[in-house]
């Protein structure tokens, strides 16, 4: 029976060198690795993204495949890629998701888990 799963991790890092606390300018990356874990090849089409800071405000993100690429994964490989994004405060969070369609025709999302993005040592 086919199954349709995109697997994803992501580490975070905060970047000193481009943020400007007295600005409230505050710039982490983010690297992400998609594996597909499903038993069927599928292409990652396009994103969404929900980001908050630390205010609650939040900023919506949809566009076509990550990093200018719209990767078709086998069934075991996997795809790395590095982004970026800025905040006015030093913590928030993004959330989302990838769509993707299998070689069959299959639609289906690959949830991205909500991570943290933070200055060093400043959660308890």
């Amino acid at each position: 029976m086919a199954t349709y799963e995109f697997t994803v991790s992501v580490r975070t890092q905060y970047l000193p060198e481009q943020s400007d606390p007295e600005r409230t300018s505050f710039v982490f990356t983010y690297s992400i690795t998609i594996k597909n874990t499903g038993t069927v090849a599928a292409q990652l089409i396009s994103r969404h993204w929900v980001i908050t800071d630390a205010n609650n405000h939040v900023e919506e993100v949809r566009g076509l495949g990550v990093v200018g690429h719209q990767p078709l994964l086998q069934p075991g490989e996997q795809f790395e890629y590095t982004s970026g994004s800025a905040l006015q405060t030093p913590q928030g969070s993004m959330v989302g998701e990838y769509f993707c369609v299998a070689e069959d025709g299959h639609q289906f999302e690959a949830k991205i888990p909500e991570f943290v993005l933070s200055l060093p040592r400043t959660l308890h």
